[in-house]
């Protein structure tokens, strides 16, 4: 199921599991040129599972590590719990992605050789499992976010003179 349309139903044989999106970065696709799109698992611990259901968390600023065949993602913010006691989890600390190894190969290629970075777009629960969507993105240069700011401003001016037909 994409993330991104919730309707999109699941594939024949699975129950389609609802999505409670707790943290987007909107900053990413002004930023980034975003190039594709992959979910993974994120390993938590239980307060840090604890204060994401209660919808507290940020991605912005965060990104993504290829490490040893791994995959990280640093610059999470998710806050201490507050009913948690002495046990409770570090804000900031880096945590490691659940992804099936050839993504994991295929992002290795991208990351490493081209240069390319990777990007948290949001952060949701899917059933019970705490997911990221992250992105393989190119930064944008200056002149490319202008550009997309034109065109986006001819979109809105060409939707307004529509509207007023």
């Amino acid at each position: 199921m994409n993330p991104a349309n919730p309707r999109q139903t699941a594939p024949p044989g699975r129950k389609e599991r609802p999505i409670h999106v707790i943290a987007r970065n909107p900053r990413a696709r002004h930023d980034y040129e975003i190039l594709d799109t992959f979910e993974a698992g994120l390993v938590l611990r239980g307060t840090e599972v604890k204060t994401l259901r209660a919808g507290r968390g940020s991605i912005i600023g965060a990104f993504g590590r290829v490490h040893r065949g791994e995959v990280f993602l640093e610059g999470v913010h998710i806050p201490p719990y507050e009913s948690g006691n002495r046990h409770n989890h570090d804000p900031l600390r880096t945590r490691k992605l659940l992804m099936h190894r050839r993504e994991i190969r295929r992002l290795i290629g991208s990351v490493e050789q081209k240069g390319w970075t990777l990007v948290p777009l949001q952060l949701y629960f899917s059933g019970p499992t705490a997911k990221v969507q992250l992105a393989l993105a190119r930064g944008k240069k200056e002149h490319d976010r202008r550009d997309d700011l034109r065109k986006r401003e001819a979109e809105r001016e060409v939707a307004r003179v529509l509207r007023r037909r």
